[in-house]
């Protein structure tokens, strides 16, 4: 389930429409199903999230909830998904699309950055990625989905900056990519463990530096 097939406004401002067309009941009540499991996968990982939590947040029993969902690991595989759109979402925020694909790159990084995923608990992806590495293969399926995703992205940046002529001959947009999402993330767990974001600061300056000095057309 994506996103970008919704409007939607959330509990408050109930407007849910699926591909053009609104939500039935089911439907609905699935949606807000995912959106309060969600904060609960993101922050205790798939085996941390007990049954009864999920109970309380949905307001619905055992029997209400596996009348959407064939399983918890369903659940939180929707709920993955939901987080990740979110957080990618928002690190779109302020993107200017005229700026040159490095400015969009920066931009993207400084967002990564500066701006906290809407659902709490911080990047899905680094959350999820250990916890579903061998237990989970429904859920890690969803989170390598994710992942060839964001690389994709920023690769389509890279390579529509070569079209323009804004980057140096020989760049190859799949490296470019890797090592900014490979820093950010990184950099992100060793800003959790230390309790700061000064090897957050490090790696903008670094990748700063790196797409104006090996990147970017001079």
């Amino acid at each position: 389930m994506r996103l970008e097939q919704y409007n939607w406004k959330g509990p408050s401002g109930l407007i849910w429409l699926k591909m053009g067309r609104l939500m039935t009941k089911g439907e609905q009540t699935r949606r807000k199903i995912v959106e309060a499991a969600a904060p609960i996968f993101n922050k205790r990982g798939y085996e941390g999230s007990s049954l009864s939590e999920l109970m309380e947040v949905t307001g619905l029993k055992k029997g209400g909830i596996y009348r959407h969902f064939s399983s918890k690991e369903e659940l939180a595989a929707e709920a993955f998904d939901f987080t990740w759109e979110a957080a990618w979402n928002s690190r779109l925020l302020h993107v200017d699309e005229k700026a040159s694909g490095i400015e969009k790159l920066k931009q993207l990084i400084a967002n990564f950055i500066e701006h906290r995923s809407p659902v709490a608990g911080g990047c899905p992806i680094l959350n999820t990625a250990v916890d579903a590495d061998d237990g989970n293969p429904v859920l890690r399926a969803h989170v390598a989905k994710a992942l060839r995703s964001w690389l994709k992205r920023l690769q389509a940046i890279v390579n529509q900056a070569q079209a323009r002529g804004e980057t140096q001959p020989g760049v190859d947009p799949q490296v470019v990519a890797t090592l900014v999402v490979a820093s950010l993330e990184g950099a992100l767990m060793m800003s959790r463990i230390q309790r700061n974001d000064k090897a957050l600061r490090c790696v903008q300056a670094h990748l700063s530096r790196y797409l104006d000095e090996e990147v970017a057309a001079s």
